[in-house]
């Protein structure tokens, strides 16, 4: 399993960083974001490190199906099942970890555009 000992989101999903985590399967991870931005703020990573959504897609779209499923389940067991899933990719538009990862947004009214 491809893994970079340098990513933050690579050693949480592997245990050596410590976070709270919300849900677990053999391929993704899901726990509460450290700076919320929404009263339910889980994000929802691949173990195996892929640098964003577009790569993980390329690679393995079954852990993509995997990450969308378990950010629907996070919503419905900690909140109404309500959410907006947001995946960053690039800098430019706000990615700062660059280890694919989805912010499952919830428990208030969201307004649109986002940014």
């Amino acid at each position: 399993m491809a893994q970079d000992p340098d990513c933050i989101f690579c050693r949480i999903a592997s245990g050596d960083v410590p976070a709270q985590v919300v849900a677990r399967t053999d391929r993704v991870v899901a726990f509460r974001d450290l700076d919320p931005q929404a009263p339910l703020h889980v994000l929802v990573v691949p173990v195996e490190h892929h640098r964003d959504v577009p790569a993980l897609a390329a690679a393995d779209p079954e852990v993509l199906a995997e990450v969308t499923a378990t950010a629907a389940r996070v919503a419905s067991e900690l909140d109404d099942g309500q959410f907006r899933l947001v995946f960053n990719t690039g800098a430019g538009v706000g990615q700062s970890v660059f280890h694919v990862h989805g912010h499952v947004l919830g428990g208030r009214p969201m307004g649109w555009p986002p940014g």
